[in-house]
């Protein structure tokens, strides 16, 4: 026995001597990145466990903290694995720089390269985290104010971008929380339900309840630096009245709420309100208001933002039009725009506490030269208005994959709407495909919509890498978010396995896939050229339609011995290059990409028909579609080959059969067969009938001539 008890104390110890030692390279690793991140540092303390951090020093001055990503937040990339990063940040509260340690983003890995990656994070040294960071893109409208930051995103990468910005302030806000001054949340404050007492405007303006903010153009040209007839949109402009007026007021509490709209906006308001969040009303009057003209509903407007504590919040427009928020208003004001902003719950904004509303103001004197400045309005709510209460954890924010749905609704409405039309086409075939002009109007437009919009535009591309991803997830734990992060790749999926087993493979392949729709414009094209198409034997066509079978097992193997290797190997498709990266690559995969391509113009769709793993995935599951909606009629294949001939793909047997793990469902067949002047069998038995009517007309006459004669 204690034998047996020293030598599992010798393995606890030797367990233990091993995790700190590896502990150690670890932290010895990180030495490099950590003085990158802090050039001036001479001592770096280890890895302290309550708030995980590395405390950086030079001499006996604290110069700020590095601390790994990993330990704050658990976002999952795009590839289905957290980024991982190594985060600097001064005392401040600034950015000193932003390491990736780890990352399996595809996109860096096998397309865009990770330049592109590094590139990106180096924009956040010297970035205060206070300040909201806008990644790619633009605004609803073109004013930015001082207190916000775009980065510049990177094209064809937007997911795993904005996954890498939610996990460097996610890890940095909690960090300046527990170790900062001026991060850390005071008292909360919620209204007092019960504490309401009627009031007229002009009781709220008195006490303090409206705010009532008037801003001069003496003082904005000051601040400006010109007078405002420099600048082409207030050259016509009257000379009286203020430059902006502005009133805003907190809607949470009932003394201001409940006064300031009727009962149905009251109502309306809370019900829109989420737990934890606030609303702030705003109205405007002036020759700059809040918003300008052509502001976008629902989004958040870059002319005002709300400050606490020297930390922006930004405020979101409940999408409360004009007009309504007008109706629902007690006021006297007339002229103004009016809006009901949202603030959200992670924010911590804390009404009992001083704050103030800032205006920011970007005029443009000419196309090259642009003016900006802002202006703060600083405001205390009663505090008696208000429960104070200690700090709880703050509540989570607004789940990325949501906020991408919220971001990309248009396109969103813009796919589903086609899905559904092409749904309609796919169940009244025969009814459509009768009318011959029409449909191919119709096919050629949507196949040139797969491209642009589906493809190109919105990076609808599917791929066998989305089931590797699958696989990792099922492997790891399976979280649907990952693939929720990409709306428009989670809709075309979710649309494509439906489909499977109601249609097969072909709907997809034949219709949404945005490389197999360019193959296809490429086959107009050999037809306008007049490229005389190669002959494929049938007994070859039938060995080579059996490869990408092949090559789809060989990446599922490779996938369960490495899925990095099997994402390399991925590469025989050329999605990637021609449609996620339009051929701006290395000469190797665009050299590849185009001699497939090319061979298209010989063979029609090439590549579908032998080498796409996905295809052949797709034709799989597609064997078990529970419909055969291609119709055939008793003379197809047997003898009229005219289908057969016209089937470009050659997914017709010779005895008339669907061949359905290779049929695109182009409907070419459905609408030779619906026409009479195109099907051989409707046109044989027309002339049919009409000899058969030529020769009863003729025994008729021949009738109708002959007269009997009299006995003798």
């Amino acid at each position: 026995m204690p034998s047996c008890f020293s030598r599992f104390a010798c393995l606890r110890m030797l367990v233990l001597v091993c995790a700190l030692f590896s502990q150690a390279l670890a932290a010895e690793g990180l030495q490099e990145e950590i003085l990158q991140l802090f050039p001036k540092a001479t001592r770096i303390e280890p890895k302290q466990e309550s708030p995980p951090v590395y405390s950086v020093y030079q001499l006996d001055e604290l110069l700020g903290y590095a601390f790994e990503s990993s330990d704050y937040s658990s976002l999952q990339g795009f590839s289905g694995k957290p980024i991982r990063l190594l985060i600097g940040m001064d005392l401040q509260g600034v950015l000193a720089g932003v390491r990736v340690l780890e990352h399996h983003e595809p996109v860096f890995l096998y397309g865009l390269g990770v330049q592109p990656l590094l590139d990106f994070v180096e924009q956040y040294r010297q970035h205060p985290i206070g300040r909201p960071i806008i990644v790619g893109g633009r605004r609803s409208d073109s004013a930015e104010g001082e207190s916000t930051t775009q980065f510049d995103g990177v094209s064809k990468a937007t997911v795993s971008v904005v996954i890498l910005n939610e996990t460097v302030l996610q890890a940095a806000m909690s960090v300046a929380r527990q170790l900062l001054d001026g991060f850390a949340s005071a008292p909360l404050a919620t209204p007092k339900r019960e504490l309401y007492q009627p009031m007229d405007w002009q009781r709220l303006l008195d006490k303090g309840y409206v705010q009532r903010w008037s801003l001069g153009r003496e003082e904005v040209e000051a601040e400006l630096g010109h007078p405002l007839s420099d600048y082409p949109e207030f050259e016509q402009a009257d000379d009286d009245g203020p430059f902006s007026e502005l009133h805003f007021a907190y809607l949470n509490a009932p003394s201001m709420g409940r006064n300031l709209l009727d009962a149905a906006g009251w109502q309306k308001l809370n019900e829109q309100l989420q737990s934890g969040e606030q609303a702030l009303l705003v109205l405007s009057s002036g020759l700059y208001r809040h918003v300008p003209a052509d502001f976008t509903p629902a989004t958040a407007p870059s002319r005002l933002l709300l400050m606490q504590n020297d930390q922006a919040i930004e405020l979101y427009d409940m999408h409360f039009n004009n007009g309504e928020v007008l109706e629902m208003l007690a006021t006297p004001l007339r002229n103004v725009d009016a809006h009901i902003f949202r603030i959200k719950s992670h924010a911590a904004f804390n009404p009992a506490q001083p704050a103030a509303l800032q205006l920011n103001v970007s005029l443009r004197r000419n196309h090259l030269v642009e003016s900006h400045s802002h202006f703060s309005r600083a405001f205390q709510l009663d505090q008696q208005l208000f429960d104070i209460q200690q700090a709880v954890a703050p509540a989570e924010p607004v789940p990325i994959w949501l906020r991408m749905w919220q971001e990309r609704w248009w396109q969103i409405a813009l796919l589903v709407g086609a899905l559904i039309l092409l749904s309609g086409v796919f169940i009244f075939q025969h009814r459509i495909s009768a009318h011959s002009r029409g449909f191919h109007l119709f096919r050629s437009g949507f196949l040139l919509f797969t491209l642009v919009f589906i493809g190109l535009y919105a990076q609808g591309q599917l791929s066998v890498v989305n089931i590797f991803t699958l696989l990792q997830t099922l492997w790891d734990g399976f979280d649907i978010r990952i693939f929720l992060m990409d709306p428009l790749i989670f809709i075309l999926w979710s649309f494509t396995f439906v489909s499977l087993f109601l249609w097969g493979r072909g709907l997809f392949c034949g219709w949404l896939c945005p490389f197999g729709a360019l193959q296809e414009i490429l086959g107009w094209v050999a037809k306008a050229l007049r490229i005389r198409q190669w002959k494929i034997t049938e007994r070859n066509h039938l060995r080579l339609q059996k490869l990408k079978y092949v090559i789809l097992l060989g990446l599922l193997l490779s996938a369960c011995y490495s899925l990095s290797l099997a994402e390399r190997l991925a590469e025989v498709e050329p999605f990637k290059t021609s449609i996620t990266l339009f051929f701006v690559r290395s000469w190797p995969f665009v050299l590849y990409a185009l001699i497939l391509l090319g061979l298209g113009l010989f063979v029609h769709k090439f590549y579908c028909r032998y080498l796409c793993p996905l295809g052949a995935g797709l034709a799989v599951l597609g064997k078990y579609h529970l419909f055969a909606w291609l119709k055939r009629i008793d003379a197809c294949g047997k003898p009229c080959q005219h289908c057969r001939n016209h089937c470009e793909i050659g997914a017709i047997e010779r005895d008339g059969r669907i061949d359905y793990d290779e049929c695109i469902q182009c409907l070419e067949c459905i609408v030779i067969l619906n026409n009479d002047d195109q099907c051989v069998a409707s046109i044989s038995a027309h002339k049919q009938a009409q000899k058969a009517g030529k020769r009863e007309n003729r025994e008729a006459i021949i009738v109708s001539d002959w007269q009997p004669q009299p006995a003798d």
